[in-house]
């Protein structure tokens, strides 16, 4: 099956927004194992970190991604493509916006934290050109009551 090719002059790329919150919230619980809050999100949007959404034609939530700009780097705090659409370059096209987004915040690099268990998402980092960095033991939740760590990575606007 090919993916399709996506005409992104037609999807909606915009700043998110508390009305977005409940369908991002639902995207962030239907991907990920150990999902933000709703809080985190709140929590964000009121810090006014950079936040945007890809939506479809018809509305339906795609993808986001949350970024926090912190003295000359910007730290790439969440980013989720919808399961169904995963694998159709979405992805790619939120890594091209944030890396545009610390770019025009005058940041000098792009840093994120990512599970080790997620092998999907550390081959489009290392794809994109993101470099290992360190790792942050027990940073993460796990099952069992047991922690994983985190990859951080970095890439240089």
């Amino acid at each position: 099956m090919t993916a399709p090719v996506w005409d992104l002059a037609r999807l909606n790329y915009e700043p998110m927004q508390h009305t977005d919150l409940e369908d991002v919230f639902a995207l962030e619980q239907s991907v990920y194992p150990y999902p933000w809050s709703m809080a985190n999100f709140v929590d964000s949007l009121n810090s006014n970190y950079e936040a945007w959404v890809l939506r479809d034609r018809d509305g339906s939530l795609l993808g986001y991604f949350l970024l926090m700009a912190v003295v000359d780097e910007a730290h790439l705090l969440n980013v989720a493509v919808s399961a169904e659409k995963q694998g159709q370059g979405l992805g790619r096209f939120l890594l091209n916006q944030a890396v545009a987004c610390a770019r025009g915040l005058g940041m000098e690099s792009v840093l994120l934290e990512v599970r080790p268990s997620n092998t999907r998402a550390l081959e489009i980092y290392e794809r994109y050109g993101f470099k290992q960095i360190g790792r942050r033991k027990g940073y993460y939740p796990a099952g069992n009551q047991q922690r994983e760590d985190a990859i951080v990575m970095r890439f240089e606007v």
